[in-house]
């Protein structure tokens, strides 16, 4: 890793610190200690995943005719999490450290030896633990008023199918895509946000004709796989890994997942799975509604297929973030994709006098209401350049002594640090054209 110091231990602790002292991610309901696999997003934070998301969703349904969007309730009826397996199958192995008292997942025990106390044989017997949120719905807590905290999104897309083709004209091969809250009760949080208690997801559910599943299964590796180089992961970190048959799932007749290089393991960002007609035919049995589709052109009805491309939003925040983090000579750096930084631009007036700070005022005016800026007047200039490469910002906006003459600005690139001369009546155009063209 160029420009990068340290083990991956002491990368992680320092991007972890930088998070905190930076305000893009706190430990959720820190004053009272925290509660693990809980994490609140901080004003830098917020921005960062939201203009994850709001790229994704622009480049999946915004940016494409096939494919449309939907916000489900996190609350469903529980037949919704019957249907789906998850009452009866949804579950961890867990055993607990007799030594240590310290619970952990059955799977990721490693030579029968705590990974706490080192302790050696001493775990109690494996029990299965149902991963999903339970809670009540009305006034009466009892066995008719259970419901779930949704574990996934994707069901809320099954669950609408029908109502989505008979509204929206959509037709088969289409995709309906979303993004929202989910919620697993984690036997083991750990790894900071990347398995999380409460986490979002972005997911999309693609209808296909069975005969064109392997063809679309393909296309959508391939497209989700690019989606993350686009926005700057570097392609040696970033891999396309196909599941060995004894991976998959009951239903699934493919599976790959996009995976990241993090300090701390080689881990999973995404899935994208043939989940043939399993889901429909189950809720079409569980519901007795026939969600069928009929195809006007062949005159035929069929249970159509799913891709299913399943990113988590914090994990893709959380590579990005890694992705971006360097440790140079003079300063720390996040070179985050311009479309994903939280702000665009900073903009500085050089000295606090001869009318500089008023003109970079009018400036950050102008410019906020295309994007997030930031004005920032407090210290030495390469101090706060400095301030500005630690929080991602790509530009920085320099108004100086002869702004005022010549109606321009200097304006800093964050990566190679150079600088130009650009008229203020072009800023907002030479800013979109270096943001979008990145």
């Amino acid at each position: 890793m160029s420009g990068t110091k340290g083990t991956t231990d002491q990368r992680m602790q320092a991007i972890v610190s930088l998070c905190k002292r930076r305000g893009i991610i706190f430990q959720s309901s820190e004053i009272y200690g925290g509660l693990n696999g809980c994490w609140d997003y901080g004003p830098l934070g917020v921005e960062l995943k939201r203009n994850v998301k709001e790229n994704w969703w622009r480049d999946n349904v915004i940016l494409r005719d096939d494919i449309v969007g939907v916000d489900c309730s996190i609350l469903m009826n529980p037949r919704v999490w019957e249907a789906s397996g998850h009452v009866s199958s949804f579950t961890d192995p867990m055993v607990d450290c007799m030594q240590c008292k310290g619970r952990f997942r059955a799977d990721h025990i490693v030579n029968n030896q705590c990974p706490t106390c080192g302790s050696k044989d001493k775990f109690t017997e494996v029990r299965h633990f149902n991963l999903m949120f339970k809670t009540h719905v009305g006034a009466l807590e009892d066995s008719s008023s259970i419901a779930y905290l949704r574990p996934e999104t994707c069901q809320g897309i099954f669950a609408n199918f029908d109502n989505v083709v008979n509204t929206s004209r959509v037709k088969v091969p289409f995709g309906i895509a979303q993004i929202g809250k989910a919620f697993r009760n984690e036997i083991n949080p750990r790894n900071f946000t990347f398995r999380s208690r409460e986490f979002e997801q972005m997911e999309m559910e693609f209808f296909t004709p069975p005969e064109e599943a392997p063809k679309w299964f393909e296309y959508w590796k391939k497209e989700r796989y690019e989606w993350y180089l686009r926005y700057g992961i570097k392609r040696e970190r970033l891999h396309l890994r196909e599941h060995e048959k004894t991976e998959l799932a009951h239903y699934a007749a493919g599976c790959a997942d996009v995976e990241y290089d993090f300090p701390f393991g080689c881990s999973e960002l995404e899935g994208i799975a043939n989940r043939t007609d399993y889901d429909l035919k189950q809720h079409s049995a569980f519901s007795k509604k026939d969600l069928s589709y009929f195809d006007q052109p062949t005159n035929k009805r069929f249970i159509p297929y799913v891709i299913e491309p399943s990113a988590g939003a914090d994990r893709a925040t959380l590579a990005f973030l890694v992705d971006a983090y360097e440790e140079e000579a003079e300063r720390t750096v996040l070179r985050f994709h311009p479309k994903i930084a939280p702000i665009k631009a900073a903009i500085l007036p050089l000295v606090n006098k001869d009318g500089m700070p008023e003109m970079a005022e009018k400036i950050q005016s102008a410019l906020k209401r295309h994007w997030n800026v930031f004005f920032d007047d407090k210290g030495a200039i390469g101090r706060r350049y400095r301030r500005q490469d630690e929080a991602g910002t790509p530009f920085c906006v320099t108004v100086d002594g002869e702004s005022a003459k010549d109606n321009s600005v200097t304006v800093r690139h964050r990566d190679a640090m150079n600088q130009e001369r650009v008229g203020i009546d072009h800023l907002v155009t030479f800013l979109t054209k270096a943001i979008q063209g990145a």
